[in-house]
């Protein structure tokens, strides 16, 4: 990790995946199941996973129990979810006994982690197959060999990775889809362990990205979402064309498909270009996720987020003198390492003055390998709990403000299933990211309809569907 941050950037190729035509009856009359933790990049990256192990033959399993390779696709972004993951491996051994011929895979972000591998080594011989998350596309080889050798087997790169295209993806929505347009990040945050993770920043071409939405649009896709560590930063790392993110967006709305997201934005290279094509660009949703992280300025400068409050509320303001109606929500980690009563005070006032409408709080947890992790932290845990508290009165106040402004007003949803909690109703998403429960009939998932706001709760809102014309 300390190497990480010494590195340079090097030559990334971009190549196209071979499919091993020796393996393509790898997986008959066998099943596969993935459990996927972690944010919308582990999502994708499971996506190609099913992509591969479909390709080879397998069929998906409907649970854990059913399958004969069991893969745990996993996050490193909070010690939390790390404790889980052991946690289910832990638990796995009695199934691995009952089952001697399962395959048991660890892979995402947690294997780029030495701390990790040594401890799959020491403690958990039962997992056969670990790799990170810049060689997916080396699946087939890892299966073909551990059933061969019945040894556990180990590859993660501890260097960069080259951009893979055509990788097989099996995509987990029928209207919606995930479009990775950058891998990793070179921010070093001093909180987060994604830089030695996912590695340096390494951009797709635009016509790979372009000729992928295209095809996305001809089959019937309404929405995409763009995916990368920082995707503000796209682009930054070509040494042969001049091409930003907002000549992507600009290229990508272009093709007309009717929804076009992104995540995640790095608040300091929000540049005014983007703002502009945002404004611009029809297909683009007027709702932008843009992590702040703290509301103190030496908080931030501990953090080292490379902007100030000051300067993150000025582009709030420029944002909302563009799109009026724009649907803004953030990130913010309470309890950092030497955070006082002051900073958190300056925390809550941005959240007044920015006028949030969602965020994901969280209590601080050290990564091991970051710096962060070496800061004295002299604030006891009840104090950050009290604070959290507070700091989530304050958001659910701009959840609901946020949802209130849709009363009355007829908005554009694409319905994405049934309601978890009533089965009776359908929901689904406006352009502004907000959920709508209503109901009508099910031929209506995967369709975009108008409906007629009657309520606004805090985290959701009520509709009538006002007219049965639908987009397929």
């Amino acid at each position: 990790m300390c190497e990480a941050r010494k590195r340079r950037r090097g030559e990334v190729k971009h190549l196209q995946y071979t499919f091993p035509n020796h393996l393509k009856t790898l997986g008959i009359d066998k099943t596969y199941y993935i459990k996927t933790y972690g944010c919308q990049g582990n999502i994708a990256d499971s996506e190609k996973i099913a992509g591969i192990m479909e390709s080879l033959g397998y069929n998906p399993a409907s649970n854990e129990a059913g399958a004969d390779v069991l893969f745990f696709n996993t996050c490193a972004i909070r010690d939390h979810a790390e404790k889980r993951v052991f946690g289910e491996l832990g638990r796995l051994k009695g199934l691995k006994v009952a089952n001697p011929n399962l395959l048991i895979v660890l892979c995402g972000c947690m294997p780029q982690e030495e701390a990790t591998i040594e401890l799959i080594k020491q403690k958990y011989d039962q997992v056969d197959i670990v790799f990170g998350t810049h060689n997916i596309y080396n699946l087939p080889t890892l299966l073909e060999e551990a059933y061969q050798t019945r040894h556990p087997i180990v590859e993660v790169m501890s260097f960069e990775g080259d951009i893979i295209e055509e990788i097989p993806l099996k995509r987990g929505h029928s209207k919606k889809a995930w479009v990775d347009i950058m891998y990793g990040c070179d921010e070093f945050c001093t909180y987060c362990i994604v830089p030695y993770t996912r590695g340096t920043e390494r951009s797709r071409y635009p016509e790979d990205i372009i000729r992928e939405v295209t095809s996305l649009k001809e089959e019937g896709y309404l929405e995409v979402t763009l995916l990368g560590q920082n995707v503000n930063a796209y682009g930054k790392d070509f040494t042969d064309r001049t091409y930003g993110f907002s000549d992507l967006l600009w290229d990508l709305q272009g093709i007309n498909i009717p929804r076009i997201r992104f995540t995640t934005s790095h608040p300091r290279d929000l540049d005014p270009k983007t703002m502009d094509v945002m404004a611009k660009g029809n297909h683009i949703m007027p709702h932008l996720h843009l992590p702040v992280q703290s509301g103190s300025n030496a908080i931030l400068k501990k953090m080292n987020r490379k902007y100030t409050q000051e300067e993150y509320l000025d582009k709030i303001a420029r944002l909302r003198t563009l799109i009026p109606d724009i649907a803004i929500t953030t990130d913010i980690i309470i309890g950092f390492p030497g955070e006082s009563e002051e900073d958190f005070e300056a925390t809550l006032e941005l959240v007044r003055k920015a006028q949030f409408e969602g965020a994901y709080t969280f209590i601080f947890s050290p990564r091991q390998g970051t710096p962060a992790a070496k800061f004295e932290d002299t604030t006891d845990f009840s104090m950050k709990k009290a604070r959290l508290l507070k700091l989530n009165e304050l958001i659910n106040e701009g959840f609901a403000r946020g949802n209130q402004r849709f009363e009355g007003q007829i908005v554009e949803v694409l319905v994405e299933g049934v309601s978890e909690k009533k089965k009776h109703l359908l929901n689904g998403y406006t352009p502004h990211n907000k959920l709508v429960n209503f109901e009508g009939p099910k031929d209506l998932i995967g369709t975009m309809v108008r409906v007629f706001i009657e309520k606004a709760y805090t985290w959701h809102l009520k509709g009538v569907m006002v007219e049965h014309e639908k987009t397929t």
